[in-house]
């Protein structure tokens, strides 16, 4: 048996992996392909028994992923982020997602037969979407900024929120069921808010006094937080979730407590915890689906999708500056996506611990709205952009990884020339100098987790990689390759050619062209940029063609760009000569007029 359960454990880590980089792939929400892994595994393929082969194992193991996945997900709500984010956002993380959940509440209650308090909780359960689901398809979808913006937030925003109400409801419909008092509800509310809220302090007091040594941060964050979770839960049955939800909000909103290396680490536990939770979980779906239900679901989701994703849409933008072309696509993106499925099914578990008739129903509508949701949006959202004519035309802009004297430079002449420039680096001082020249920027690692969250491509088609730090360079490269192509990414070299010479076979994996001329490096470029050398936009015509301009600025310079006729970046880089034509405009490396003696 235990050789049969390491087995099976060994495999659904595998086959996450795969699904994970399937998504990967083809720019879709990995929930799809894990939901689909554990459909194959379980009902259709009769492969794995959750039940059987976890046997008591299992409450605990779905309990405290669960409460994991909360905690990360509340980390990322930031209170002073909503008074940034436009009035739409907040009607419909409001206002808006009330309406939501009440209404597709009233669906699964008329179309499925559920009673008024597991429909409630359907509604808080499925009026949330959330960014691993809605980024990925906004890389395929390619909306104009204020669609995307709108979008992206909700998801972030909402996230949490949603949690927050299902927690609520499901505390509600527990104490109701169990008969308990209004006042045991409360005390488990009170409870779970309160070992929260004390948890939270603890936490950023050992953090803040940096009594954890900071190789011992995350490992001391996992353990507070499932100590939190199960010491609420003793005090109060049920109360661990709203406690780490609410411990994750509260210090995710403290000043003065570093957590990006520990939301980083909990960024990458919850890829794996919900790799192989929603397999898991998946994998426990019976079939045939109780009568009616597989119809019953259907109808939810066709509610969902063409009347009450629009009501709420429309009361959440009224008074906004949204055309109704605008308004019309937001109306239709909104899949479904982690909170669903992950809350969803654990609820469900315990509700039928205890004997709640209807519970069983619960995870196969909430699972057929996500399929239903994410492959229907993902197959017709861009086409649906394009004939509203809300989606970007081809990408204009360009992603600089770094912030330096040679990114900004870089940044600043071809800004001048008319591209939309986003540098981001995980250097502050680079950052606030960026910032204080006009740059959109982004701080932080921009291939880590947080990126794929925060950091808004939107418009962007290029990508230079000019940071000074090799390995992260190389990975970021190797990283935007599949997010803009092959032919869109470039890099400045950071060895120089005899160093290059040694390591030339790890640089011939890497398959990123080098910018600009053989031997040319980020350390020569910055002390051309030193002694004196400039970088100069010139337009060819002609009568002062190419030839006419190196002969005015000598065969010394150093051609890095050029902007065609139609207005697209053209990258001079290694065996990718350029040949500047009149009606270009060429960005050059110029040498000073008077230069100093090398």
């Amino acid at each position: 048996m235990n050789i049969e359960l390491g087995l099976m454990l060994t495999g659904m880590l595998a086959i996450g992996f795969f699904a994970q980089w399937l998504a990967w792939r083809v720019k879709l929400p990995a929930i799809l392909f894990l939901l689909l892994a554990g459909i194959l595994l379980g009902p259709v393929g009769q492969v794995f028994d959750p039940d059987k082969l976890l046997g008591p194992l299992l409450m605990p193991m779905v309990s405290l992923s669960v409460a994991l996945i909360l905690f990360e997900g509340s980390l990322t709500l930031r209170f002073h982020e909503l008074s940034g984010i436009s009035h739409v956002v907040r009607g419909l993380v409001s206002y808006g997602a009330i309406v939501a959940l009440l209404l597709l509440a009233a669906a699964a209650h008329y179309l499925a037969g559920m009673a008024w308090d597991l429909a409630l909780l359907f509604g808080a359960l499925t009026c949330v979407t959330g960014p691993t689901v809605i980024v990925p398809m906004l890389r395929t979808l390619r909306p104009n900024e204020r669609i995307a913006n709108t979008l992206r937030w909700e998801g972030i925003a909402i996230d949490p929120l949603g949690a927050l109400f299902a927690v609520l409801i499901y505390e509600a419909i527990v104490s109701h069921h169990q008969g308990h008092a209004i006042g045991v509800f409360v005390s488990t509310v009170l409870t779970g808010a309160l070992c929260g809220g004390v948890a939270a302090l603890i936490l950023a007091l050992l953090l803040r006094r940096q009594w954890i040594p900071e190789y011992l941060q995350n490992f001391g964050v996992l353990a507070l937080v499932l100590l939190a979770f199960t010491f609420a839960n003793q005090l109060a049955h049920d109360s661990g979730l709203l406690a780490v939800t609410i411990m994750g909000i509260a210090l995710g909103n403290m000043r003065d407590v570093h957590i990006d290396d520990i939301l980083d680490f909990k960024e990458h536990l919850t890829i794996l915890l919900v790799s192989m939770l929603f397999i898991l979980l998946a994998a426990r779906l019976h079939w045939p689906l109780p009568p009616g239900v597989l119809w019953a679901g259907i109808a939810i989701f066709l509610v969902a999708q063409f009347v009450i994703r629009p009501i709420s849409v429309i009361i959440s933008s009224f008074g906004s500056s949204l055309n109704w072309r605008e308004r019309a696509l937001i109306s239709w993106v909104a899949p479904r996506g982690i909170v669903a499925a992950s809350v969803s099914a654990l609820f469900a578990l315990r509700l039928a611990n205890l004997g709640i008739h209807g519970s069983e129903v619960l995870v196969p509508l909430v699972f057929i709205l996500i399929i239903g949701t994410v492959v229907f949006q993902s197959a017709t959202a861009r086409p649906l952009a394009r004939w509203l004519k809300v989606a970007e035309p081809d990408p204009h802009g360009v992603l600089i990884y770094g912030s330096d004297a040679v990114a900004r430079a870089i940044g600043k002449v071809l800004k001048d020339a008319g591209f939309h420039i986003l540098l981001a680096d995980d250097d502050w001082d680079g950052i606030r100098r960026a910032r204080m020249d006009g740059f959109h920027t982004f701080y932080g690692n921009p291939v880590s987790a947080h990126a794929d969250r925060h950091l808004s491509v939107i418009g962007i088609g290029q990508m230079l990689g000019l940071s000074t730090h090799r390995e992260r360079n190389s990975l970021a490269c190797l990283h935007y390759q599949q997010e803009f192509g092959r032919e869109k990414v470039y890099r400045l070299r950071n060895l120089s050619p005899q160093e290059a010479s040694q390591r030339k076979e790890f640089n011939d994996r890497l398959l990123v062209p080098a910018l600009f001329e053989e031997g040319m490096t980020h350390a020569r470029f910055a002390d051309l940029l030193i002694r004196g050398w400039r970088i100069k936009a010139t337009g060819l015509s002609a009568t002062f063609d190419w030839p006419h301009f190196i002969e005015q600025y000598g065969s010394t310079s150093l051609l890095m760009f050029g902007v065609d006729e139609k207005g697209a970046l053209r990258v001079a880089a290694e065996r990718r000569e350029l040949e500047p034509r009149p009606g270009w405009t060429v960005i050059v490396l110029v040498p000073p007029e008077n230069p100093a003696a090398p």
